[in-house]
């Protein structure tokens, strides 16, 4: 569907570059955007490595059990049916993290991960999600930041003084976001699963 979104995009502009007679500044545009858009790929490339390595580290330095001790009270009351010792905790909580961060691509493959880890220890038939599955989709997408790298760099690269000044707001929204996702989730699981 995005593809169809794009492509339509792209066709009107042309139209009306042609019907305007701006095809010079159409092509200048064009030609503009690839720029930016490699350079900003360059830009944010050394971040993402950077914090995906550490995450790495962290996790075969044994922080992800730490994590998971940590955050085990909570998770507990989220996933009461996964057993203390899951390796899908341990994926979550890796999961969790780097969203906490704000490092959306790094928490990609953290997250598949720990929706493996959750398939195993789910009875419910293949191409199904249990309720644990669904209520970590909600986790990962609603997810709460404390240091939006990501955004900050992005803001940085374009200009902002102070990158990290929007932190509060950042807070808060993604505060808000979870708090509001997790709560339809688990209304929506009592609600369907009674």
């Amino acid at each position: 569907m995005l593809n169809w979104i794009w492509a339509g995009m792209i066709l009107i502009s042309f139209i009306c570059a042609v019907c305007t007679g701006r095809m010079e500044q159409l092509s200048s545009a064009v030609l503009s955007g690839a720029g930016s858009a490699v350079e900003l790929c360059i830009t944010t490339l050394g971040l993402m490595c950077f914090w995906t390595g550490l995450m790495h580290a962290a996790e075969r330095g044994g922080l992800t059990q730490l994590l998971a001790k940590a955050l085990s009270p909570l998770l507990h009351r989220l996933f009461p049916k996964l057993q203390h010792n899951s390796p899908a905790l341990g994926a979550i909580c890796m999961n969790l993290t780097a969203n906490f961060l704000g490092l959306g691509n790094a928490a990609t493959p953290l997250g598949l991960a720990a929706m493996q880890e959750l398939k195993k220890e789910s009875d419910v038939p293949a191409g199904t999600a249990d309720n644990a599955m669904v209520l970590f989709v909600v986790l990962n997408t609603s997810s709460l930041q404390l240091i939006p790298t990501f955004m900050a760099a992005l803001r940085g690269k374009y200009g902002a003084v102070q990158p990290f000044d929007i932190l509060p707001a950042v807070w808060i929204t993604s505060l808000c976001a979870l708090l509001a996702a997790v709560t339809a989730a688990k209304l929506m699981e009592r609600h369907f699963c009674e």
